[in-house]
């Protein structure tokens, strides 16, 4: 407490202070443990020196979720689609793992931010640069996200080490073949040799994504925009 006492006498309190500490609170309690009394003590004042700096407890959970968004990499003006998609999609799944309180969070708040702004401006705007209609481009976006955040939610609550560990959860759990024939052919091919990794899964999975968006990508511009009042072509 002294040493965050001291701290706070060395650097004025401010908005992106109280955020930072409210990302310690709920780093190391989760959501629950956030509370303007929790992020003044991890600060080293009275919770009442905060509300000079941030409204009330939902601003600050808006602050927490925008501040996620601070630390997602967006695809550069000059970035292709493709390349753009995938260096958001792989940063965003690493932001979120390291913050589990902040899926969440992330989908509940109703007043967004400036980060969040910039960063579905960005997305889209890759998006349409590389030719996606906007019809699509929002079909890709929400796609893409579904992936990633049902990805990482699925890291977060399985039984055993996403990176490692399948192999002894599979041998512990040991479906009988005689049962349920496909489960069993299933565990053994992909735990044989102790080396599978489910967190290994998500750039293939986001492989998968993205092929099938090039292909209705091609489809699309192959033919005449039927949402601009043009006929459908004969056939």
């Amino acid at each position: 407490m002294q040493e965050g006492i001291e701290m706070a006498e060395r650097a004025p309190l401010s908005g992106q202070r109280v955020i930072e500490a409210a990302v310690a609170v709920a780093d190391r309690g989760g959501l629950a443990a956030v509370s303007m009394r929790n992020v003044g003590s991890e600060l080293g004042v009275e919770a009442m020196s905060i509300y000079h700096h941030i409204a009330n407890k939902e601003a600050l959970l808006d602050g927490l979720a925008d501040w996620i968004f601070t630390r997602i990499e967006l695809p550069v003006q000059e970035s292709s689609w493709r390349p753009g998609m995938l260096l958001r999609a792989a940063s965003a799944r690493d932001i979120l793992s390291s913050h589990p309180w902040a899926l969440a969070l992330i989908e509940s708040r109703a007043n967004p931010g400036p980060a969040l702004m910039r960063h579905h401006n960005a997305v889209v705007g890759c998006l349409r640069r590389g030719g996606f209609p906007v019809v699509l481009a929002s079909q890709a976006f929400s796609v893409i996200d579904a992936y990633v955040y049902g990805f990482v939610l699925t890291e977060q609550n399985l039984p055993f080490e996403a990176s490692s560990g399948a192999a002894d959860f599979a041998a512990t759990i040991a479906p009988p073949p005689d049962e349920y024939p496909y489960l069993a052919e299933l565990v053994d091919e992909l735990t044989a040799g102790g080396n599978y990794s489910f967190a290994a899964e998500f750039d293939y999975g986001l492989g998968v994504i993205l092929d099938e968006l090039e292909r209705r990508l091609a489809k699309n511009t192959s033919r005449p925009n039927l949402h601009s009042g043009e006929a459908k072509p004969p056939g």
